[in-house]
Order: structure tokens, then sequence, then C-alpha cells
């Protein structure tokens, strides 16, 4: 106990370093887009962190832990904005709206999103509608799924033994179906490592247009569910195969999937133990 006392106080003296820190000043009348990360409230940055604590209203996606919400400034106002698949969600342009209406009423507004904004984020749509209104804002990259759940499953994305290119994705478009805009064809056999974003809805089918397109059937599948939280779940099949397991089950999300030689280190690597490894506010 006593030990463990002591340890404790050590990590309290760590973290209240922080308050000596010279972050950049939150402007009132500013929006900070910032990534919130994979999951894990502990994967934020030291400047989401700082962003948290000094903002006035925070808009937050669906896939934000509450746990990291909790950490905010006790008075910011919260306001959801997550956008799921097949749920009502508010429109990006509403979303956009209530950015720069927040900001001009000289708010510290927080825009937190899930992952990274510019990874499949939809950040760059928002920044540049703020940019084009004339909100001051400033964007604070996060940790993307595609590299860091993908980590908490134990793969890497590259290796130099199996790749050195990658290509990431994502599964559906605008109207969420497949993406039309993707050359499949050249997709399929540009690298060795794909990794999709929001693709397991469409996953039999796009499983489907990359072995038309002269992708090996037998190639590894990999999908994280839930990843870096609590209730991390990872399923391993093949690219041929998962058409079948997606008939025959209900696959997880939300999700991240890879496709490609990399999974194959998961049966080293695999050091994340869900039950104990996640960061606690308890």
């Amino acid at each position: 106990m006593e030990a463990e006392a002591k340890e404790a106080q050590k990590d309290a003296g760590h973290f209240a370093r922080l308050d000596k820190a010279r972050f950049p000043a939150f402007a009132p009348g500013s929006v900070w887009l910032v990534g919130a990360g994979p999951g894990d409230p502990g994967l934020i940055s030291l400047l989401g962190y700082h962003a948290l604590g000094q903002a006035d209203i925070i808009v937050y996606d669906a896939l934000v832990s509450p746990d990291l919400l909790a950490l905010a400034n006790p008075q910011a106002e919260q306001f959801f904005a997550g956008k799921r698949g097949g749920k009502p969600s508010p429109k990006q342009a509403d979303i956009s709206l209530k950015l720069i209406a927040e900001a001009k009423a000289g708010k510290k507004v927080l825009r937190l999103k899930g992952g990274d904004p510019f990874m499949f984020g939809r950040g760059g749509e928002e920044s540049e509608t703020l940019a084009r209104a004339g909100v001051p804002f400033r964007i604070v990259p996060g940790i993307t799924s595609g590299i860091g759940g993908l980590a908490y499953a134990g793969i890497p994305v590259t290796h130099r033994d199996t790749n050195h290119a990658v290509i990431f994705l994502t599964g559906h478009d605008d109207t969420g179906a497949v993406p039309q805009s993707v050359d499949w064809n050249s997709v399929a056999t540009a690298a060795p490592v794909i990794v999709m974003y929001m693709a397991v809805k469409h996953l039999a089918s796009i499983a489907q247009k990359l072995v038309e397109a002269g992708r090996d059937p037998g190639d590894a599948l990999a999908i994280v569910a839930n990843a870096t939280r609590s209730d991390q779940e990872v399923i391993e099949t093949t690219l041929g195969a998962i058409g079948s397991l997606a008939q025959e089950t209900q696959l997880p999300t939300p999700a991240i999937v890879v496709v490609g030689p990399v999974s194959a280190y998961r049966a080293v690597l695999d050091w994340y133990r869900p039950d104990t490894g996640g960061t606690s506010l308890v």
C-alpha cells in the first residue's frame, strides 16, 4: 500500500507540471479542431488535453469517450454532433454553422473529433468553412485508428519485412454506398497493405471488388472493433472468406479493417489486455 501511495504521489506531481506548460492561447472567438484519438482517453495529445480544460463549448463526435469528456472544463457546454451510419445524426452543414455561430458569439469552441480530424474526419470540410467565414482556427492532430487502433491489436501498419507502402481508404461515400470514386482495379494491387475505415457494412462487396481486380483471396484480413477500448475485439480471417463470414454473423462496429501480411505479426505482438490495459478515471 505504501508503494502504491508513493507511485500515485509521483504521478500527481508529474501531471501537475502541465500547469506550467506554455501552451498556445485558446482565444475567445476561435475554434480548435482536435483529434481525440481512437478511443482510449489516454491517447489524446497534451495540446488536446489543454483545449479540453479551456473550452467554453465542446462539439463532439459519437466515438469520443465519455471518460475523455469527463476531463473537460466543468463549465463547458457539451454538444453532441455524432454521425453514425444508419442512425439519425446532425447534418454536416449544420455542424459547421454551429461552430461559426458559437465562435462569433465570442466563445472558445472545441470541435472534438474521433481519431484525427484530417483522416476521414471531415476536418478539412469544417476548417475550410471556418476559413471562408473568417473564423480563426487551429488543427490539433490525433492518433488515427488506422495506425493506433491496429497497434492495440498487435498489428504494425508497416514493417520492413512486409511492406513499404500502405493505402488508406473509406468504405462508404456521402450517400452511404460503396465509394464510386475509388479505382478498385488500381487499389487492389497498389500496396501490400490496405487499411479501411467505416468499411464493415460493405466489406463483402469491397472484398469481392478487390479479388476481382487481382488481389489474392488468401490475403489475411483482420477486423479490429472498438479499438483501444475495454471492449476491443479482433476477428481474423481472409479476404476471400469475409463474404461468407459477413453472411453468417453480424460483424462488430465501429471497426478498422486491414488487409495484408502485417496482421500475421499479431501472433507475437498481441500485447493489449482490454480488462487491464486501458486508461481509467476510476
